[in-house]
C-alpha cells in the first residue's frame, strides 16, 4: 500500500500538523527554496541532518573518479515519464523498439521501453485494490470459519500457519475497515461544515480573538463549525490567514482526506476483487511472470512520481528540487503498488524484472502487515542478491517497533535471528530537520532490523501533471538513500550491496537525544559524503574510468547488533 502520510489529519491530526510547524515559517513553503532542498544539507556546517549531497560529489571527483550511469527501479504506484523534472533521466530500454507491438528484446514484455506494469492487462489498469488482511479474511473465512465445524477444525490444525495469518488478519481487518469507515464519516462532516465556517467568520481572519468572539449559536451545525473554528485556530497552518484563504486551504485539506479515505471502502470490501477482470492473470499461478502492460504511470502515480524525483530530478523553469542522484541515475518505472496493498507475487516478478533489465538498486516504498507469499518474495530477495542488485526498504508509518509489528517484506525470516537471510536490503527509516525531534513521529524503528534513518519529512518532489508537491513518509526516506546508494556505485561500479550498506551505517552522522541511537543500526542520519570516504577508503578497487589506483584495504564486516525479540 502507498504509505504517504496525510498532509492534513485532521481533529485527530492536528497535533500532527501543529509538531510539524512548530516554528511559525515567515516564508510560504511553496516559495522556500531553503525547505524545499533541505534533505541535501551538510550537518557539519548547517546543523541539518541533511544528507551532504554536493561535498559527496566533491569528494569523489577529487579523487579522478569519473562516473557510470546507474538505474534505478522504482516500485512503486507509477512514474510520470514525462514530467520535465524527470524527463532527462528516465531509463530507456536499448533494446526494444518503441511501440512496434513486438517483444523486440524477447524478455516476455511488449514495448517495455520505460519499465512495466504488473498491476495492468489489456482490460486497463489497477487503481484501487484490496488491502491484503482483506484477501486473507475472504480466502480463508471459509475454511477456518465455514458452516461445518469439524471441517474447521480439522483444516486449522492442518495448516497452522494459514491459520495464525487469518486470525492476525481478522483482528486488523475489523480494526482498520471500522476506523476508516469512522474516518470518512468524520472528514466528509467537517467538508460539509466548511460553509459553515466560513459564515462564522464574517469575512475576518482566523485569529483566536476573532473566533471567540463569535457568539454561540443554537443551530447545531454552527455550534460543531465554531468547535472546529477554535481548534484552527491553534495550528500555525490557519492561523492568520484570511477568511478567503481558510476555504480554500480547508477545501484543500478536506478533498485530500476523502480522497485517502474513500477509496478505503473498497480496500475493507471481502467481496470487492478487480484482479481477475482487469489484469487477466491467475493470481494463484506465482509462476507466472508473463502478465501486465507498459502504462509506466497508471492511474495514480503521486506516490511514485514522488520517489522518483528524489532520487534523480533535474531542475528545471524555476524549481530549484534536485534527487541526491540527478547526475549520475536513471529511473525504471515498475508500476506493482495499487491504492491498496502490493500484491505478493507482483512484487516477486517487478523485482526480478528490474534485475533482469539492468537495474542495479531496487526502491521499495511499500509494505504490509501479512504476507501470504512471502517465500516467493524472499526468493526474489535472494535473487537479486545474487545478481548483485541493492534493496531499498522503508520502514513503515506505523509508529512501531518493526520486530514486535513486521512490516512485509522483510529480510528477517523471524525476528529472533542474529542477522537478515540476505545481505543486500537495506531499511530505511524518516527523520526530520528538526535536532530535537529528530526521529519522525510516524516512522518505524528498531535498532536491529532499521539500518539508517534518512530525511523524509517536509520533502518536496515531483508529482504528476508536472507539479512539485510536499510528502512526508519513511517512502520518501528510502528513495533518499536509494539515491545516496547509487551516487557510491556510479563512482565506484565494484561496491556489492553489503559494502554499500556498511558505508552508509558505519558513516551516518549519529545522535543520541530523545534516544534516537536507539532507533536504528546506524543510530543516526546518513551522510553521503562520508560514505563516499569510508567507500573509497575501504572497498574501492582502482578502477574506473579514469584508470586510477590505490591499495585495497580488507573489507570490514558490518555490525549487526542483536536486537531485543519483541509503513508505507
Amino acid at each position: 500500500m502507498k504509505k504517504v502520510l496525510l498532509a492534513a489529519v485532521f481533529l485527530a491530526g492536528f497535533s500532527f500538523t501543529y509538531a510539524q510547524e512548530a516554528q511559525v515559517k515567515t516564508v510560504d513553503p511553496k516559495e522556500d527554496k531553503d525547505l524545499m532542498t533541505w534533505y541535501h544539507k551538510d550537518y557539519a556546517t548547517a546543523k541539518v541532518y541533511g544528507v551532504n549531497t554536493e561535498n559527496a560529489y566533491k569528494f569523489l571527483e577529487s579523487k579522478g573518479l569519473k562516473p557510470t550511469t546507474v538505474v534505478v527501479g522504482v516500485l512503486d504506484s507509477g512514474v510520470q515519464v514525462d514530467h520535465p523534472g524527470l524527463v532527462k533521466n528516465i531509463w530507456t530500454n536499448p533494446n526494444e523498439v518503441p511501440n512496434n507491438g513486438k517483444d523486440d528484446d524477447g524478455n516476455g514484455y511488449i514495448d517495455d521501453i520505460h519499465g512495466w506494469n504488473f498491476i495492468g492487462g489489456k482490460n486497463g489498469d489497477i487503481d484501487v485494490d484490496n488491502m491484503e488482511v482483506t484477501r486473507v479474511v475472504a480466502k480463508y473465512k471459509p475454511v477456518f470459519e465455514g458452516e461445518d465445524s469439524a471441517k474447521n477444525k480439522a483444516n486449522q490444525a492442518k495448516m497452522p500457519e494459514e491459520f495464525a495469518m487469518y486470525m492476525k488478519s481478522k483482528e486488523l481487518f475489523s480494526k482498520k475497515s471500522m476506523e476508516a469507515k469512522q474516518s470518512m464519516q468524520t472528514y466528509t462532516m467537517i467538508n460539509d461544515l466548511i460553509p459553515n465556517m466560513v459564515k462564522l467568520l464574517n469575512g475576518k481572519s482566523v485569529t483566536a480573538e476573532n473566533i471567540a468572539a463569535i457568539k454561540p449559536s443554537t443551530d447545531q451545525k454552527d455550534a460543531i463549525a465554531l468547535q472546529i473554528l477554535n481548534q484552527v485556530a491553534q495550528s500555525p497552518e490557519f492561523k492568520g490567514k484570511s477568511a478567503a484563504d481558510f476555504e480554500k486551504e480547508m477545501k484543500s485539506q478536506m478533498k485530500e482526506a476523502i480522497d485517502h479515505f474513500g477509496p478505503q471502502s473498497k480496500q475493507y470490501d471481502l467481496s470487492y476483487d478487480p484482479r481477475k477482470e482487469i489484469v487477466g492473470d491467475n493470481y494463484d499461478d506465482y509462476s507466472e511472470k508473463n502478465y501486465g502492460n507498459n502504462h509506466y504511470e497508471g492511474p495514480d502515480a503521486e506516490h511514485g512520481t514522488h520517489v522518483a524525483g528524489i532520487i534523480a530530478g533535474l531542475p528545471q523553469g524555476k524549481e530549484v528540487q534536485h534527487g541526491v542522484a540527478s547526475k549520475v541515475a536513471k529511473i525504471m518505472s515498475v508500476r506493482t503498488v495499487p491504492n491498496g496493498d502490493e500484491r505478493d507475487k507482483d512484487v516477486a516478478n517487478a523485482i526480478r524484472y528490474a534485475v533482469d533489465n539492468g537495474a542495479k538498486i531496487l526502491n521499495m516504498s511499500f509494505g504490509k502487515p501479512v504476507s501470504p507469499g512471502k517465500n516467493v518474495v524472499w526468493d526474489a530477495f535472494k535473487y537479486a542478491q545474487d545478481k548483485g542488485v541493492l534493496l531499498v526498504k522503508a520502514a513503515g508509518n506505523e509508529n512501531e517497533d518493526v520486530a514486535e509489528h513486521l512490516a512485509y517484506p522483510t529480510n528477517f525470516k523471524n525476528v529472533t535471528d542474529e542477522k537478515p537471510f540476505v545481505n543486500n536490503v537495506i531499511v530505511v527509516g524518516a527523520s526530520t530537520n528538526r535536532n530535537n525531534e529528530l526521529r519522525a513521529d510516524f516512522s518505524n524503528f528498531n535498532k536491529k532490523m532499521v539500518n539508517v534513518f534518512a530525511p523524509g519529512e517536509e520533502i518536496y518532489s515531483t508529482v504528476p501533471h508536472n507539479e512539485y508537491r510536499y510528502l512526508q513518509g519513511t517512502s520518501m526516506a528510502s528513495p533518499v538513500v536509494a539515491g545516496a546508494a547509487a551516487v557510491l556505485l556510479s563512482y565506484m561500479p565494484n561496491l556489492k550491496p553489503d559494502q554499500i550498506i556498511e558505508s552508509l551505517v558505519k558513516s551516518s552522522n549519529p545522535s543520541t537525544e530523545n534516544q534516537f541511537g536507539d532507533f536504528s543500526q546506524a543510530g543516526g542520519v546518513i551522510d553521503l559524503k562520508k560514505a563516499a570516504e569510508y567507500a573509497y577508503a575501504n572497498f574501492y578497487n582502482g578502477k574506473s574510468s579514469s584508470g586510477a589506483k590505490k591499495a585495497v584495504k580488507p573489507a570490514k564486516k558490518v555490525n549487526k547488533p542483536a536486537g531485543k525479540a519483541i509503513k508505507l
